[in-house]
């Protein structure tokens, strides 16, 4: 059963079917990526998903495309430290900050994808969620200053 906030923020977002915690425990001692608390929880509700969060479209990718995305997107080499688990369907992809204890939400730009280009997006993946569907990410400081 899906988190209520969580329900709320995803009425529009087609959810796919979630993980077992047997799968997330797998997944995390394959990759040796330990991946935040609130992400697994949510992947044990949703294994991804696509649709609009608020007027934010998303592209969530299930737990089994994570790693071969991001070795596909060659991260390590350009962006070391990132670990992308999703995308805005455009020129962006979302990513935790695994250089940071707290691993926070980072957008960066799949064309000239450097540390640099990052954009912060939230502390946590619960944050991420509202930031999307506050609209921040589309109408944030950077539509403000066109």
């Amino acid at each position: 059963m899906m988190h209520p906030e969580r329900r709320r923020l995803l009425t529009q977002f087609n959810c796919k079917a979630p993980v077992t915690i047997a799968s997330l425990k797998s997944f995390e001692e394959e990759s040796s990526i330990r991946l935040p608390d609130d992400y697994k929880s949510f992947l044990q509700e949703a294994n991804g998903g696509e649709g609009l969060i608020g007027e934010a479209y998303a592209v969530l990718w299930p737990i089994e495309y994570l790693l071969t995305a991001n070795e596909d997107y060659e991260v390590a080499e350009y962006a070391p430290g990132l670990f992308l688990f999703g995308t805005d369907g455009g020129g962006e992809a979302f990513a935790f900050d695994m250089r940071l204890d707290a691993k926070p939400i980072v957008a960066v730009p799949f064309v000239g994808m450097e540390l640099k280009a990052i954009r912060a997006l939230g502390p946590s993946f619960d944050e991420f969620l509202n930031v999307l569907y506050r609209g921040e990410v589309l109408y944030g400081k950077e539509r403000e200053r066109a």
